[in-house]
């Protein structure tokens, strides 16, 4: 029995754990589901239980901020519901959505409005996000609306004073920038004028403050996530993915990472080639100092996109086994049974989904 098998006294009884979303020195982030008002509803645990001494009274910090805006997110329909707050945890309601670098809304307007709104809607009650600079920060519902998530760095200000004008300035400062990247037509010339402008804090910060923030989290901590993917994905995916293309009948590789209950993060790999064996790829890697990838996939073909690049947005929905969210971002019936292919064969069977 792993600690995350044993739930605090506070929620035990109420929420059963199917997977460890992320794990940190601040939080251990699981899904499951969890009985409310009578009901047993699909949820997240946010729990600081099992973080080290050292790091505990920031991560109270943080659930205590992450509680009182989620009030007022899902108030507003926006962001999770909070359906308990405990001394050490949290549970909010589950989002049947994609984040922004999965969804990849290229040039959904729909979606930016519904963005921009959100961010008034919080903003109106002096709510500010801050951290929304992070794609996976974003999220995009099934019928193409905009929704917020993680709001541990979240601010409740008391009044509309200059210092939340400026934090919200830099909540629809990163709204642009993604808009920018998704849907840069769009932009109006007013946006235009806001993405050329940061804050003075903003400046401030990236000369001074950002450097050594990045030195403690990156460098003392190892803490990194680039797009939810963690240390693993940012340290050891590249020279994992590199090492498998140097090998003679290996056309090409792609590395994702997916939750693992085990490890709190794991890697999958994706392998394109002929005449191969699990075996001979295994061994292939045991001269790396690096972690091998807990599944390795071979494949005869990975989906790619029309400018050739591998779709790691679909490999990443295989790999968490979130099969069901697949059809909608297939481009045509290739693509389709390209994918169906991989899904057929895939290695990561903790849930079963119909394809």
């Amino acid at each position: 029995m792993t600690q995350s098998d044993t739930l605090p006294p506070e929620i035990a009884g109420r929420f059963v754990s199917s997977v460890v979303l992320k794990r940190d020195v601040f939080s251990t982030v699981e899904r499951g589901h969890f009985v409310h008002e009578g009901e047993r509803v699909e949820a997240v645990l946010r729990r600081i239980d099992l973080v080290p001494w050292w790091t505990f009274g920031l991560a109270w910090h943080f659930l205590n901020r992450e509680a009182r805006a989620l009030t007022i997110a899902g108030r507003h329909a926006i962001g999770p519901q909070l359906l308990f707050r405990g001394r050490r945890t949290l549970v909010r309601s589950w989002i049947d959505a994609l984040p922004l670098h999965i969804a990849r809304p290229q040039g959904d307007v729909g979606y930016f409005r519904s963005a921009k709104r959100a961010l008034r809607l919080i903003h109106r009650d002096r709510l500010t996000h801050n951290d929304l600079a992070k794609e996976q920060n974003w999220l995009r519902t099934p019928d193409g609306r905009a929704m917020l998530t993680d709001f541990q760095l979240a601010t409740r200000f008391s009044r509309r004073h200059a210092l939340f004008r400026i934090a919200a300035y830099e909540d629809l400062r990163h709204l642009l920038k993604h808009k920018r990247r998704y849907a840069p037509t769009s932009l109006t010339p007013a946006e235009k004028r806001v993405l050329a402008r940061k804050s003075l804090p903003t400046r401030i910060w990236m000369a001074t403050g950002k450097r050594v923030y990045y030195w403690i989290t990156r460098g003392i901590l190892n803490f990194t996530d680039r797009e939810g993917g963690g240390p693993r994905l940012v340290n050891d995916a590249p020279a994992l993915a590199a090492h498998l293309k140097r090998h003679v009948g290996v056309a090409d590789a792609a590395i994702v990472a997916f939750p693992d209950r085990r490890t709190g993060t794991g890697l999958y790999a994706f392998v394109e080639g002929r005449a191969l064996s699990d075996a001979a790829l295994q061994a292939h890697l045991t001269v790396l100092p690096q972690k091998a990838p807990e599944h390795l996939q071979i494949v005869e073909t990975l989906p790619r996109g029309a400018d050739g690049a591998v779709r790691t947005d679909l490999l990443q929905l295989i790999a968490m086994n979130q099969i069901d969210l697949i059809e909608p971002l297939l481009r045509d019936e290739s693509e389709k049974q390209i994918v169906g292919r991989i899904v057929a064969g895939r290695q990561n069977l903790r849930d079963r989904f119909a394809f």
